[in-house]
Parts: C-alpha cells; sequence; structure tokens
C-alpha cells in the first residue's frame, strides 16, 4: 500500500479528530502502534501541525466511517487516476561535502579499470556530472595530475553491491554485442565475488610431453651420442692424469 504525505502530520490528525484505533492509524500512515500511541499521550510529534487527509484529496469520510465502525477495517488512499503510471524519481545521488573532494579519485579508477562503464552508470555510482567524468577520461581536468585511483566503495561513495550490478550490466551488455574479452576484461566485467573464485586461464599447455625432447642444438643425436658414454671403468672414470703425479713430486722437492 502506498504512503500518505507528510504522515506524520496525517497521524495527528487522525489521533485528534477520528476513533480510529491506533493499530488502524499505524497500519495506514506506516508507523508504529506505540509511536502512535505516543502521539495521543503527547510524548510524540509535539508541535507538529496536523495534516487533513481529507481535504487534501487521500481518504474519504466515507473510509473513515467504514474503520471507526469496524476496527478491523483497514484505512485505503484514495484512488487518484492522475497518479497512476507514474514512477518514484531519482535524483541525483547525494555526496556529503566531506567526500566531494574524493569524487574525481574515484572517477579515475572507474574510468581505468572499469572503462566498459558508461559515463551515466559512473554518474550514478559516484553522483558526478558527465563533463566532469569526459574530463577526467580525456585527462583534460583542472587538476588531472594530481588524482590518484580509489575505489569509490572504499571511499563511501557507493555500496558494493551497487558496483557489482553496474559491472554485471556493462558485461551483459558487452556479451550481447558479441565482443571478444581478454582474462582482465573478464575479470573486471564480473563482481568481486566471482572474480577472486575464478580459476585464472593457464598462459602455458599443461600437457608439455613435446617440450621434454626441447633441445637448442642443431642435432639431438649429437646430444643422446654425449650423454651415453661409456662409463663401464668406475676407475678409468675416477682416474688423475698422469702428470698429476709428477706435479705432486715437484711440490714435494721444493
Amino acid at each position: 500500500m502506498a504512503k500518505p504525505i507528510m504522515a506524520r502530520a496525517t497521524a495527528v490528525w487522525l489521533v485528534d479528530n477520528t476513533t480510529l484505533s491506533f493499530k488502524q492509524i499505524a497500519d495506514f500512515v506506516e508507523m508504529h502502534e506505540l509511536e502512535v500511541q505516543g502521539i495521543a499521550d503527547g510524548d510524540v510529534a509535539q508541535g507538529v501541525k496536523g495534516f487533513d487527509p481529507v481535504a487534501n484529496n487521500q481518504l474519504t469520510e466515507e473510509e473513515i466511517e467504514k474503520a471507526q465502525a469496524n476496527p478491523l477495517h483497514k484505512l485505503k488512499l484514495k484512488f487518484n487516476a492522475a497518479a497512476q503510471g507514474e514512477e518514484k524519481r531519482r535524483g541525483p545521488r547525494y555526496t556529503p561535502l566531506s567526500k566531494r573532494q574524493d569524487r574525481p579519485a574515484s572517477i579515475y579508477w572507474l574510468v581505468k579499470f572499469h572503462p566498459e562503464l558508461s559515463d551515466g552508470q559512473i554518474s550514478k555510482l559516484v553522483g558526478t556530472t558527465k563533463p566532469t567524468i569526459q574530463a577526467i577520461r580525456e585527462r583534460t581536468h583542472w587538476n588531472i595530475a594530481n588524482i590518484q585511483p580509489i575505489d569509490p566503495v572504499a571511499l563511501g561513495l557507493c555500496k558494493q553491491s551497487e558496483l557489482d550490478a553496474a559491472v554485471q550490466k556493462a558485461a551483459a551488455k558487452k556479451a550481447a554485442e558479441g565482443g571478444l574479452m581478454s582474462d582482465d576484461e573478464r575479470r573486471r566485467l564480473v563482481s568481486t565475488e566471482q572474480s577472486l573464485g575464478m580459476d585464472t586461464e593457464p598462459k602455458i599447455p599443461t600437457a608439455i610431453e613435446e617440450l621434454e625432447t626441447f633441445t637448442l642444438s642443431g642435432n639431438p643425436a649429437d646430444d643422446d651420442d654425449r650423454d651415453r658414454g661409456d662409463y663401464s671403468d668406475a676407475d678409468s672414470f675416477f682416474k688423475l692424469p698422469e702428470n698429476g703425479a709428477d706435479d705432486e713430486d715437484e711440490d714435494d722437492d721444493k
């Protein structure tokens, strides 16, 4: 059920001018029943002027009388044909003054690590304007030399879920276009949780049987002959050169 405008002021008027139960009023204005009771006791909404829902085309007298006669009846907003089909419009994302100086850094991060995101997506994520995004993308921003890329999630400018949703939307769009993606692009176009769970594509063949016989020499047969030397006589293999003994005798004479 849609919520009436100026819900607390409407609750004040209904408490003062009707015999509706606290639960009926709470359900209509989407407040807690104890909060409505606090309005009746004067502990809540002190100084709030009542807002007449009948005069402002939100309730009818017949609806109020029906609810007063039946404590189980739930109040319903008056049908307004002019309001049908209207969607709630979302304005630009509000960024606190303390974080507005960090927006260029977050834009630079998004442009650098997620170039597939459109200017409109970046604008919704961090609450900026398209000229600013274009200036940073083209490196014509007046302070581009001092801007360092920082994750907007770390700066608190957007939620990780919102960033992942935007990235996945860009991934679906690129997949629909049939474009080929590299390994790095594939990781950028998925959420953080998905990218951490993905296996890295092998850069070398997993089967290396052909590399076992790889050699830098021109004739592999020469290497085989060299390796298959005659080592049957162990004494000849460990025998020192004949002139080695003469050298030792000369050293003793000295």
